[in-house]
């Protein structure tokens, strides 16, 4: 499969003549094979015009790696809520904040606007109290999250580059907040691989996409093997995965073809080591006919486990049934799984009212304390890293007395890890006495990035890939590792 080249085949299905073994890929494997021929098309471009910097490109570019530093995790969960959870009305607790309700200040950046702005503090709207045996503060927004306070790693001085919605979207995804570049999971999935080969590396389970639309799970100049494959919950999770032709019989004859007409052109081409990590590809399409519909099948789930995650019998949406979703995926040998809770509207930009945010918080909190409950009880825990995360924060104040709503704040807001590697029951960090900037321990996202590359064993410096000329890694030329929140 070189540049622009086409073979031609006799076919001995139809008696007719095939244009090209992409036609034969197309065919192949039904609707999904088209999925996978994008993406090793655009591998076989990339292994044409450039190398990488970390891995061979003419590997099977899913082969799993031993990662260069000790790992503390194998896989991650990557919990993504769009929108910008207000971080002072859900894991920031500000004696301060409730104290000084209605007092005027004035604050100096005011939607990434240099100048002077007089607003009014405004109070959170929900009350907090003591989780777990740490006794971390967490607000009534997230009850069930509070009460597995003893598993999470609470950072409360995150910092990102932008106040709107795409670029922070971006930025938290891609470690760029101005140009596409290779999601994390992306990353993540070039660096170590996968450990199923019947079951993509990198899987995005959402009912829509966020801000900054499939950029967010894209793998842009990094081979396509290594692109988010979505899941869309409901009675038909991945589109046309479903064999076209009428018999398993049938489609492993037209793969024999397809096997043939490889064979036939890497013979002719004995230097292109790269073809056979194109076929491999193409071959873990074939995989997950099998291999998805097992994982998303949850009929042998215990009556308990559904409950605990807030699931009907026979429910197939819901962020529930995502997250055990997650964990069966996790179990299967997943590397990275990205949840995102709603998409680009309806989430959780709460301009007009803060109280939007209680049904987006019932929506996530009881599964996600159920995950964290499920992994532990398994033995996944230790070696799984569960990220929460938001793009950015909202407004400590208002430019109007009382009112119901927050706008959008950059400066500092929380997230928080759990698992794989990194302490648990304790906070690092903090924001201003009102949330409104990074009073200690600021954490970038370029930090945070790099902090997750390490906890996989990853070298987030070291993770490169040549492309129009220069190394580009997810950090760019920043980050450091947050050792304090590592165990």
């Amino acid at each position: 499969m070189t540049s622009g080249r086409l073979m031609r085949i006799e076919s001995p299905i139809d008696g007719g003549l095939v244009t090209s073994r992409r036609e034969v890929l197309r065919n192949a494997a039904g609707g999904f094979g088209a999925i996978a021929l994008q993406a090793m098309l655009a591998d076989e471009l990339a292994a044409e015009m450039t190398g990488s910097g970390g891995v061979n490109s003419a590997e099977d570019p899913l082969a799993p790696r031993q990662p260069p530093l000790p790992a503390k995790a194998k896989r991650v969960i990557f919990l993504y809520m769009t929108g910008g959870v207000s971080h002072v009305d859900s894991f920031d607790y500000r004696p301060a904040l409730f104290a000084d309700h209605g007092k005027t200040i004035t604050v100096d950046n005011w939607q990434g606007k240099l100048g002077e702005f007089k607003r009014y503090l405004k109070r959170p709207n929900w009350q907090y109290r003591p989780g777990g045996s740490c006794g971390t503060m967490i607000s009534d927004l997230f009850p069930h999250v509070r009460s597995v306070a003893d598993e999470l790693c609470l950072i409360r001085s995150l910092e990102t580059d932008h106040t709107n919605h795409y670029e922070s979207t971006l930025g938290m995804h891609c470690g760029s907040w101005t140009f596409a570049r290779p999601s994390m999971g992306a990353w993540v999935s070039y660096g170590l691989g996968t450990l199923n080969r019947n079951l993509p590396s990198f899987v995005v389970i959402a009912p829509h996409a966020p801000y900054a639309g499939t950029q967010t799970w894209g793998s842009d100049f990094l081979p396509g093997a290594h692109q988010g494959t979505q899941i869309i919950p409901g009675d038909d999770p991945v589109p046309n995965i479903r064999p076209r032709v009428g018999s398993s019989k049938l489609q492993e004859l037209e793969l024999a073809i397809l096997q043939r007409a490889n064979a036939r052109h890497r013979n002719k081409h004995p230097a292109e080591a790269a073809l056979d990590a194109r076929i491999r590809s193409f071959e873990t399409a074939f995989g997950m006919q099998h291999a998805a519909p097992e994982a998303l099948d949850f009929s042998q789930e215990t009556a308990a486990t559904l409950s605990n995650y807030g699931l009907q019998p026979g429910q197939k949406s819901g962020f529930g049934w995502q997250c055990l979703a997650a964990r069966r995926l996790a179990e299967r040998g997943v590397r990275f799984i990205e949840l995102i809770d709603v998409g680009s509207s309806n989430n959780w930009d709460a301009h007009g009212d803060m109280q939007t945010h209680a049904p987006l918080a019932k929506n996530i909190d009881q599964p996600i304390a159920a995950l964290l409950t499920d992994l532990r009880q398994r033995g996944l825990l230790d070696d799984t890293l569960v990220v929460w995360t938001t793009e950015f924060g909202r407004t400590p104040y208002h430019e109007k007395a009382d009112h119901p709503g927050r706008e959008h704040h950059h400066q500092v807001f929380s997230s928080w890890l759990a698992g794989g590697g990194v302490k648990s029951g304790m906070t690092y960090g903090s924001s201003d006495e009102h949330g409104i900037a990074v009073g200690e321990n600021g954490v970038h996202v370029h930090d945070f990035h790099a902090t997750i590359l390490h906890l996989l064993g990853i070298d987030h410096e070291r993770l490169t890939f040549r492309h129009a000329g220069r190394d580009f890694r997810l950090t760019d030329v920043h980050g450091e590792v947050v050792r304090p929140v590592l165990a």
